[in-house]
């Protein structure tokens, strides 16, 4: 998957985890969790639809290294 695809499939599972997050307006630098206010569970729901859109599933372990939009991207397309 390259890069294009991978930020698409970022974008749409944004889209349905929070709808209110405008993705003409997303700065892929803008942060998960504390920018675009993702809790916990959001942010899981968000890693299983990729997964399930993707095929990447995403080991607690990197949970961490996951912070910004951008980074979320870059991880999707290297592991698709």
């Amino acid at each position: 998957m390259n890069e294009q695809d991978a930020r698409a499939a970022v974008l749409a599972a944004l889209g349905e985890i929070a709808p209110d997050v405008d993705a003409a307006d997303l700065d892929e630098s803008q942060r998960l969790r504390q920018d675009l206010e993702l809790d916990s569970l959001d942010f899981l729901e968000l890693l299983e639809r990729l997964a399930a859109s993707t095929g990447v599933s995403t080991p607690e372990d990197d949970y961490s290294s996951l912070t910004t939009v951008k980074s979320l991207i870059d991880y999707i397309a290297a592991r698709a």
